[in-house]
């Protein structure tokens, strides 16, 4: 089974990285805010010092994080995702990858690991350029210890990759990413937000996924990412896997179903 899958995951991933489009546009949104925060966050910092605080050290790698995890890192998720899920029917090739006989539950299982994989090496990018950006231009200040910086990935490629796992089983049950990339944006960064804090709602907003996600953040997250619902380890992962259970089962129902 292996010597089947490895090829064929090698397969997807060649063709996602060879969407240059996608490519640049993930990596565009991972590194250019971080970029841009950094350098604006240095100009104040040095213009004047005692109003306000370094762009690095602590604060600014909480920042940083919060920036790359829980923003703009799911965009490049959700980005390639989507490519991974819809790329073969937008590109009109699907029929063509059935008629040779492939399982075609194993044909969207492949996708998973081969979105991952490109959207973990982007992610990985930008935490390097955030870590970076943490000690150059922290200035004397407190800056991260190892065991927080190994946190702050973890935390990063979780939050990105349970995204884009989602996103390539939505895409792959609506078999359209433009219609899968709007949605997923819509919800994921302006409709959970919004959800999370309308106390009213009470403990039914635990389901958001962002919820589940912010749970997990190394670093305090304050209310400015929807990080306002205190919940337990174990309902969080719950809710995780069952946002993750439900679309990967829906995109594989749906390729297994769909008309060639």
């Amino acid at each position: 089974m292996n010597a089947i899958a490895r090829p064929m995951i090698g397969a997807d991933f060649l063709k996602l990285r060879k969407r240059r489009g996608t490519l640049i546009w993930s990596l565009v949104l991972t590194l250019a805010p971080l970029v841009i925060f950094f350098i604006v966050r240095a100009a104040q910092h040095s213009s004047n010092p005692g109003t306000n605080e370094p762009a690095g050290g602590l604060k600014g790698y909480a920042d940083a994080l919060r920036l790359l995890a829980l923003f703009f890192g799911p965009l490049a998720a959700i980005m390639i995702g989507t490519d991974a899920g819809a790329g073969d029917i937008s590109a009109g090739v699907f029929r063509d990858l059935v008629v040779t006989g492939r399982s075609r539950v194993a044909l969207f299982c492949t996708r998973v690991p081969a979105a991952l994989a490109l959207c973990w090496i982007v992610i990985s990018i930008g935490f390097v350029v955030a870590v970076i950006g943490t000690y150059a231009f922290a200035d004397g200040s407190p800056t991260p210890d190892g065991a927080l910086i190994a946190n702050g990935l973890g935390f990063t490629l979780l939050a990105t990759g349970v995204v884009c796992a989602i996103a390539v089983g939505f895409a792959s049950l609506t078999a359209s990413r433009p219609a899968a990339l709007v949605v997923l944006i819509g919800w994921q960064l302006v409709a959970s937000p919004i959800l999370a804090n309308i106390s009213s709602l009470g403990s039914s907003r635990k389901a958001v996924l962002s919820q589940a996600i912010a749970h997990f953040s190394p670093v305090d997250l304050g209310d400015r990412r929807g990080a306002t619902v205190t919940m337990s380890l174990g309902l969080a992962l719950l809710a995780l896997v069952a946002w993750l259970a439900v679309f990967l089962v829906l995109g594989a129902w749906r390729t297994r179903t769909m008309d060639a």
